[in-house]
């Protein structure tokens, strides 16, 4: 498994719609990456200038939409996403 450092999280991008709703399938070229996902995994996140390590606001099995990709990483055969939690902008409940 996949451990990200510091103040970095792991992510399970969702994969991007192959169809349309009404049946209508997509070229792979007009299909963009999602930019939501579920946390795998988190760091052990980032030490504060007084020492004190800063907690996450995510946390692993939430649902997440992202701004950036970050890094992408492959193990397996899947494709996953290392980024630091300030790419995230909102939890999806």
């Amino acid at each position: 498994m996949i451990k990200p450092m510091h103040s970095n999280i792991l992510v399970l991008r969702d994969e991007a719609a192959t169809s349309t709703s009404g049946g209508i399938v997509l070229p792979t070229v007009s299909t963009e990456k999602k930019k939501t996902g579920k946390v795998l995994a988190v760091g052990p996140g980032r030490i504060s200038d007084t020492g004190f390590v800063r907690p996450f606001y995510v946390k692993v099995g939430d649902r997440i939409t992202f701004s950036h990709f970050g890094s992408e990483v492959s193990e397996d055969g899947v494709v996953y996403c290392i980024m630091p939690e300030d790419n995230v902008l909102a939890v999806i409940e």
